[in-house]
């Protein structure tokens, strides 16, 4: 009996050798910039241009192994475009990594990645003719003057925490999440992210303590004025974020302004319904601890960026999550009278 079951331990060494000899083969005689450039761009959601510039970013801080750099960023970037490993990069020629080394690789690769590149590529500062630029847009489009973004949240799908205050993570919608809030300006590249919130949370609550919020706060009690962000019905109306009227009748221009303001902010539901096509991960459940998943989160919304920045546009956008904040809540009426004479003032411009 020893016999064979050491007989049949043998084999299965042989076998895992061999199969390691087999991906190692795969690996040495693939090169995934000879692949065409749209399934290319299908596999890692970046071009080759865009895919190689991340690579010189991150190659320093790589550790040294025998998988090369590049493979570990493409073992990466299919996970991130795909959300599951197992079926997506195990069995990929192109790739040719056994599922625990992936996971080692994702590990090491995503902590590079948000350390050298998410403060680089997102960034709430405006510049004089960034602002300007918005300001038009929305101006032009919508007719809502001195508009340089959008707010909102949306839910990340996250497995059930480990802990007592996992019960914090279960959204209103009957599944555990991270709510993510995000800001985006008119070309839908991400201003801001902020996922380090549970589900449960309000999306007033998580701005109310949010580094973007005190930001905008400090700008106003500076004195700029004249600026500010789109928020729905979940956020307060405040000085620097303008909201819909609460109610309002059809015809008024209580209702028109509203009519403009859900047009205007379709540009953060598209910034999130464009995130999350681009890497589907965000779409699935991601099966890690809470601080993993926000790192997932900052890295998508970094790469994001860049391919707004490489016009590496998608061909559709999902309008799954576009409804995150629709049940929302209401945030509190208890708003300063500046702003409402703001949102006023503008209601009755936009329509005089």
């Amino acid at each position: 009996m020893d016999a064979i079951l050491l007989a049949i331990l043998n084999e299965k060494r042989k076998q895992n050798s061999r199969e390691k000899i087999r991906r190692r083969i795969l690996r040495d005689n693939s090169n995934i910039l000879d692949l065409p450039d749209t399934i290319f761009h299908g596999n890692f959601r970046l071009s080759k241009d865009a895919f190689l510039y991340v690579l010189r970013e991150i190659e320093p801080f790589i550790i040294t192994s025998s998988i090369p750099s590049i493979q570990k960023l493409a073992a990466t970037l299919r996970f991130l475009a795909e959300g599951s490993y197992q079926r997506s990069i195990g069995n990929d020629l192109d790739i040719a990594l056994a599922r625990p080394t992936v996971c080692k690789i994702i590990e090491e690769v995503l902590n590079v990645l948000q350390s050298k590149l998410c403060n680089k590529w997102i960034k709430l500062q405006m510049t004089e003719t960034e602002q300007q630029d918005s300001k038009r847009f929305f101006l032009e489009n919508y007719g809502i003057p001195g508009v340089i973004g959008c707010v909102d949240g949306t839910h990340v799908k996250i497995v059930k925490p480990h802990g007592e205050d996992s019960n914090l993570y279960y959204n209103r919608k009957g599944y555990h999440s991270l709510n993510v809030l995000l800001i985006c300006d008119y070309k839908m590249k991400i201003r801001s992210v902020d996922a380090t919130h549970p589900g449960a949370s309000h999306d007033s609550l998580i701005w109310s303590m949010s580094d973007a919020r005190h930001h905008f706060w400090e700008q106003y009690q500076s004195g700029q004025r004249g600026s500010w962000l789109l928020g729905d019905a979940g956020f307060a109306l405040e000085s620097f974020v303008l909201t819909p009227y609460r109610f309002s009748q059809s015809g008024t221009n209580q209702s028109n302004f509203n009519r403009r303001h859900a047009s205007a902010r379709n540009v953060i539901e598209r910034t999130n319904g464009n995130l999350k096509t681009r890497f589907r991960c965000l779409l699935n459940t991601l099966y890690y601890s809470p601080q993993k998943a926000v790192k997932i989160v900052n890295v998508c919304c970094a790469l994001h960026n860049i391919c707004k920045e490489f016009n590496l546009d998608m061909q559709c956008e999902s309008r799954i999550e576009q409804n995150d904040s629709d049940t929302e809540e209401d945030a509190s009426e208890n708003f300063p009278e500046e702003a409402a004479l703001i949102r006023d003032s503008i209601a009755q411009t936009m329509f005089s």
